[in-house]
């Protein structure tokens, strides 16, 4: 059921993916003034009405991670303070994911809090990108949309048909077969993957290859590269075992830390990613990026007039 007129706002994590969305919407980015205080404190003003409408909050939890994260609560809370109908907030990089569990004592588990934190601002609904853990879906006692980057990569592998007979799907550890097994059925192709052991934080080695991937055009998928450690010796490894191609595909582009050396260093033919997240200076040279404007607006569109969102990912 339709709520009322449909606007969309953005802050300041990512304004250019918001005006995509809106262009594939056909409305204006809603007008809103976020301005930082001297001491560090940021204050949000919406400078058009929203009483009675359908409204739809763009802003990825992407680093500053925290300053994104209080823009949103901050926009959340003048919406409804505002009298919006109802407030959808569109993560499409959540931060703190990778923290969804207790891996050890005396820890917090970050994606629940976050989760919760969300939740109580007074969103009616959320809408994610490739969740680094599908279960997060569960921390939210309100409704959530998950939607797949595997639509905006396969219309760009399909249209310049890289991956044909020799062709192989590659999960660069155990954590990543579903996605990697969606990807393969998806492109018709065989599925490999890559036993990685963590020796730390933003280390891990690859030890051995499940699958044959001898004279294979190999593609690594993943939902983000952060560090890269993960990429770069999965990619290592699959060269070490007769890949003639690597190439890498992941939704989030969080490239922090050393991943730039990393992944300029290591065997990798190309690079895609969607701009879920925009690129920063520590990103490596001769990246693609895919906007995953048009996927997020026809999901609000579909959400605003109370159609299905499954309907938009082939099976």
């Amino acid at each position: 059921m339709i709520v009322g007129p449909l606007q969309v706002f953005t802050g300041n994590a990512n304004p250019d993916l918001a005006r995509r969305v809106c262009s594939r919407l056909e409305i204006p980015v809603g007008k809103v003034s976020i301005t930082p205080f001297p001491d560090g404190e940021i204050d949000v003003k919406i400078n058009e009405d929203v009483r009675g409408r359908d409204v739809f909050v763009i802003q990825p939890t992407c680093p500053p991670v925290n300053d994104s994260l209080i823009e949103l609560l901050l926009l959340v809370d003048t919406l409804r303070r505002a009298s919006a109908a109802r407030v959808t907030a569109v993560i499409p990089y959540f931060g703190y994911a990778r923290k969804d569990r207790k891996d050890e004592g005396r820890v917090p588990i970050s994606a629940k809090l976050v989760a919760n934190i969300i939740t109580r601002s007074g969103v009616d609904r959320v809408v994610c990108l490739d969740l680094h853990a599908a279960q997060i879906q569960g921390f939210f006692d309100i409704p959530v949309d998950h939607l797949y980057g595997s639509r905006v990569f396969l219309d760009h592998f399909q249209r310049n048909r890289m991956f044909g007979n020799d062709g192989c799907v590659v999960a660069p550890d155990v954590g990543g077969i579903k996605q990697a097994r969606a990807y393969a059925k998806l492109l018709g192709l065989s599925l490999a993957i890559v036993d990685k052991r963590r020796m730390s934080s933003d280390m891990a080695k690859a030890m051995h290859i499940i699958g044959d991937v001898d004279g294979k055009r190999c593609l690594l998928v993943d939902d983000m590269i952060s560090t890269a450690g993960t990429m770069s010796e999965a990619a290592r490894a699959l060269r070490e075992n007769g890949a003639s191609e690597v190439h890498v595909a992941a939704t989030h582009a969080v490239f922090c830390g050393p991943a730039k050396e990393r992944l300029e260093a290591a065997p990798i033919d190309s690079i895609v990613v969607t701009d879920s997240i925009p690129l920063r200076e520590s990103s490596p040279s001769g990246v693609t990026v895919l906007s995953c404007g048009d996927l997020l607006g026809d999901a609000i569109l579909r959400i605003h007039q109370g159609r299905s969102v499954s309907k938009l990912f082939p099976v």
